[in-house]
Formats: structure tokens, sequence, C-alpha cells
């Protein structure tokens, strides 16, 4: 069997076996090592290879992003900036119909300014708003879909987690991609109220209201919200000031909310000790991936797959704008059944050289922070898509009392929106690119 052949069964390879329930990172490790043995014939080299590859791997400077911003994630909650940050987006807008499930959305855009991950976001959310959104007589399916919609914006508002794997994988600029998701983020935040304005419309007792609340108050609870402000600014603003590289503003971000923990004396030796244990395992955990990744990445460029895939596509001729939208098809079927990290881990290595020789009259720095922003976005909408979306399943176990098949029905508005925003990123590039282009 010839490489290119090993190459091309690899992924089918993987699939399979993390359909067979064997972790996604031994998966990987195990199909790049066992396919670079047949390509070299020989496991003495494979061996000689591998030895070094997770130091190799681990070396790159840019992924202490990953731990600092899970850290700062774990101090933020036990900080109760969550909680904040909804009480005060319903302190204004809880009188409204829907109001306070719009609050929820707009707290988990807030939260994901200091969180990089979607099922955090999502969990962290649920704890605080779920039970505000039964007590006000919102029903379980829209409480769980708006919920678990705005957790996907943890990954989507800078910072982001699978952003900084997307940079190292495609050696982009991480400062550039932080910058490129924050409309697009913006935006998501903004069809999620929209949805949930015409939902409570169109669905009657769907929603309640919430007393209105004096302007005094209604300022006070946003003033507690300085600590969110602060750290954003900490670290996106010293990113773009050119005061912090990204690592170095990840590690300044992790610092200020441990500082806010602490005033706010949610800390103790057991709580710092909890968060650190939670930041360590899921570290390890997705380092465990980023490994396996590496590995198949490595059996990959021997069998010549990407290369050969690449050249494929552009002596075909096709319509780029057609491979797009097959590429985008592919992620949303396969982010319904994978987490969106080990998606891009798993599929960016073929598919972005692939798509980089198609012509979509961007620079090569334009198309690679272009086509980053689109793939996150359509592989989180896998997070809400029905009938295996992980954020589902995390927010329905914390609603009592609500159907699973209720959270499918509520979220699907908000799958909808998703998608309709994907078409407009999608035949708009500027509209992701714009802020990129105004500062640099």
């Amino acid at each position: 069997m010839t490489p290119l052949m090993l190459g091309f069964l690899g992924l089918p390879a993987v699939l399979i076996l993390i359909f067979l329930r064997v972790p996604i990172g031994i998966a990987m490790l195990g199909v790049g090592v066992f396919g670079s043995w047949l390509i070299t014939g020989s496991f003495n080299p494979v061996a000689a290879q591998f030895k070094n590859l997770a130091y190799s791997t681990f070396a790159s400077y840019s992924l202490s992003v990953v731990p600092l911003f899970l850290l700062m994630g774990q101090f933020a909650t036990l900080g109760g900036l969550s909680a904040g940050l909804f009480n005060a987006a319903a302190a204004w807008l809880g009188h409204k119909k829907g109001g306070v499930a719009m609050a929820a959305i707009g707290a988990s855009a807030g939260f994901g300014a200091i969180c990089g991950s979607s099922l955090a976001t999502a969990a962290t959310m649920g704890q605080v708003a779920l039970p505000e959104l039964k007590k006000y007589g919102y029903s379980g399916a829209l409480s769980t879909g708006a919920v678990a919609a705005g957790g996907t914006l943890g990954i989507l508002i800078p910072p982001s987690i699978i952003l900084v794997i997307f940079a190292v994988l495609t050696e982009q600029n991480i400062a550039k991609l932080f910058m490129g998701a924050f409309v697009p983020g913006i935006l998501a935040a903004i069809g999620y109220i929209i949805v949930i304005m015409l939902y409570v419309r169109m669905v009657p007792g769907s929603g309640g209201v919430r007393e209105r609340l004096p302007y005094s108050e209604r300022f006070r609870a946003l003033a507690r919200t300085w600590p969110v402000l602060v750290v954003f600014l900490l670290v996106i603003g010293g990113i773009y000031a050119g005061i912090f590289t990204p690592t170095e503003a990840a590690a300044v971000g992790a610092a200020g909310t441990f500082i806010i923990a602490l005033a706010a004396r949610s800390l103790d030796r057991k709580t710092i000790m909890e968060a650190c244990l939670a930041t360590a395992s899921a570290t390890a955990m997705i380092f465990l991936i980023v490994l396996g990744a590496a590995a198949l990445n490595s059996f990959l460029a021997l069998s010549q797959v990407p290369q050969v895939m690449a050249a494929w596509v552009g002596e075909q001729g096709f319509n780029p704008w057609v491979v797009m939208i097959l590429v985008l098809i592919f992620y949303l079927v396969m982010g319904c059944v994978m987490d969106s990290l080990s998606m891009i881990l798993l599929t960016v290595p073929i598919i972005f050289p692939m798509m980089s020789v198609l012509d979509f009259g961007l620079t090569p720095d334009e198309f690679g922070i272009w086509f980053g922003i689109i793939v996150l976005i359509v592989v989180e909408v896998g997070l809400i898509t029905p009938p295996v979306g992980m954020n589902l399943f995390i927010i329905n176990s914390m609603s009592s009392g609500t159907r699973l098949s209720e959270t499918y029905r509520g979220v699907l508005p908000f799958v909808a929106s998703d998608l309709i925003r994907t078409i407009i990123l999608v035949a708009f590039p500027a509209i992701t690119l714009w802020l990129v282009w105004l500062l640099y």
C-alpha cells in the first residue's frame, strides 16, 4: 500500500476509533505512530522522532496561553463575576418582555471576554441564570435554549483558547485572530437577543417580566461589574496597545482575576487548590489532544496527503465558494458529534492548505483570519445542534423538570440565527476583517 493511500485511510481510522469510544487524543496518537511505522517500514526512525515529539510540541511559547486562560476562567467564576454580570444585565433588561433571557445572553458575552471556553461559560451562566429564569416564569425550552446558545459566546468573544490552537496550527497572528473574532461575537449576541424578542412574541407564555428597577439601582448593579471591565481592558487592551504579548496578557488576566476573587473573600486554600487542579486537568486533556494531533500530522506529512490535496484542488479549477460551502457543511455535521477542539486539530492540517490555494480575493494573512473565524463559528454551532450538542446536555442536566426534547425545541431558533450570521460573514469577509484592517 502506498504512503498516500495510508494517509487517506488515517482520518477514517481516527473517526472509527472515536466512535468506539477511544479518547480522541489516544486515537490520533495511535494512528499517527502506527501509520508512520507502516510508511517508514521500521520502528526505529519512528521512535527516534516521537521521543522528542512531546517536547517539540509543547515548547511552543504560545501554548502557555492555554492554562493561563483556563485559570483566569476558574478565578473569575470563584470571584462571582458571572453573577455580577447577570445581575447588572437583568437590572437593565429584566423588565422587558424576554428581558431576563436577554440578560443571560449579555452576561454570557461579558463572561466570554474573560473565559476562553464555551462549556465553562455555559455551565457557569447556567448556575446563575436558570434559577432566575424559572422564578420569572420562563419556559424550560426558552431558558435552556438561551443559556446553551449564550455559552457559545465564551469561545468566540476573545480571548479564545480554540483560536490560540488554530493560530499555532496555521502560523497565524493570535492578536489579529482575536480582533477578527470580536465583531462576529458581538453580532452573535445581538442575533440571540433578536431571537428572544421574536420568540416571546410568537410563543405566548414562554417568558415573563421582572419588576422595573429605579435607575439608581441599575447603575449600582452596573458599577459592580467594574472588575470584568478592568480584566478585559488589561488583557485585550494590553495586547493591542502593544504593552503585552498574548501570553503575557493571559498571565496578567489570571493574576487580576485571582486578586478579584481574593478581594471577594471567595478564595481559601481549598478553593485555590480546586481551581488549580481543575485547570491542570483541563490543560492535560487539551495537551493530550494536541500531542495526538502532532503525531497524526507527522504521519500525514510523511504520506503527503495535505500537499497532494492542495495541489489537486488547485488544478481542478473549482469555484472557491462552492468548496467553502462544502467544507462548512462538513464542519457543521461533524461538529454535532465532536467537540470543537478535536475538530480543529483533526481537520485543519488537511483542510487549511487545501483552502489556501483557492482565490477568495484576500491576502494569505487575511484569508487565514477570516477562514479561522468562520470555521470556529460553524464548529461552535455544533455545540448547540441536536441531537448531540454538548452545551445542550450540560444545560439540560442543570434544569430540573425540563425534558431534553424541550431544550432541542428551544435552541433551534438560535441555531437558525447562527446559520444566517454564518452566511452573512461568508458573503462579506470585510465584516470580520475591518477591525484588523483598522488596527494593522
